[in-house]
């Protein structure tokens, strides 16, 4: 007589998955979220504090270089397509038409 190990957990299905039904899944689900919670570092007042002005700093940084390369590139394009203005070409055309 051989006997075969009980692979059935009380709640589960009976092809060996997750809790029957729909509310022994969110029972689970519930569980789950619960133990995820416990697992949270709530940071002290200091580390919240020097990760916001990390954070400031950064965004200032790049606000700056961001800055930077419009200048650059918005000066570079005036050199290279001359300046782009329109009543000035057309004012000097008229004194070099007459």
């Amino acid at each position: 007589m051989s006997q075969t190990p009980s692979t059935e957990v009380q709640g589960s299905s009976p092809d060996g998955g997750g809790p029957r039904g729909p509310f022994g899944r969110m029972w689970l689900f519930l569980r789950q979220v619960v133990d995820e919670l416990k697992k949270v570092v709530v940071p002290t007042r200091r580390e919240l504090t020097n990760y916001t002005l990390v954070v400031l700093v950064f965004v200032i940084v790049v606000i700056l270089i961001v800055t930077g390369l419009d200048w650059l590139f918005g000066t570079g394009a005036d050199w290279l397509f001359g300046g782009g203005d329109a009543s000035a070409a057309a004012a000097g055309e008229g004194a070099v038409g007459e």
